[in-house]
């Protein structure tokens, strides 16, 4: 049988080493996992925050909180007072509508159709005020916020001036 010559290679052609590539590629992967640090959920909450507006009707320049004797802070604006007390695990043991007595709801479903009847009605309200307690969870507080801005005034309007504050004494 004729031997068959080796095709010989010409000297510009190189050969890769693969394995070695291949190697390297991942040991850069093994190293961007193990060090890959996700920033925290709330960071990535994107809120689009109402622009500032004041919320005290101010007579005639009068430096807001200069009158001592007004102990509501809320005198002269129709506010809708909405309490949320929470129990020690975070989650919500109290929610009132108004009078803390007499407007006690139980649940979220509640909630929503207490705010039904009275945003309903021919009394307009200027804004809706949450006085939260600081044992209540974000989550449990945020689902609230969400039945608030579902509701719509008496003149059809959407509800959006809202604001939170701390329940006096924590």
């Amino acid at each position: 049988m004729p031997r068959r010559r080796k095709k010989r290679r010409m000297p510009s052609e190189v050969e890769l080493n693969v394995t070695a590539m291949l190697d390297m590629a991942f040991q850069l992967l093994t190293f961007f996992i193990l060090t890959f640090r996700p920033s925290p959920v709330e960071g990535d909450v994107m809120l689009r925050m109402p622009p500032p507006m004041p919320t005290t009707i101010v007579p005639g320049g009068e430096k807001a909180g200069a009158n001592e004797k007004n102990t509501n802070p809320l005198q002269g604006l129709d506010t809708l007072l909405i309490t949320v007390v929470g129990d020690p695990s975070g989650a919500i043991s109290m929610m009132a509508v108004g009078d803390p007595e007499t407007g006690t709801v139980s649940n979220l479903t509640a909630l929503d159709q207490k705010l039904k009847s009275v945003l309903g009605d021919a009394t307009a309200f200027e804004q809706v005020t949450i006085q939260v307690g600081s044992s209540v969870h974000y989550g449990e507080l945020m689902q609230v916020i969400d039945v608030c801005t579902r509701q719509r005034l008496s003149n059809g309007q959407k509800l959006s001036k809202m604001n939170m504050v701390e329940l006096p004494g924590g």
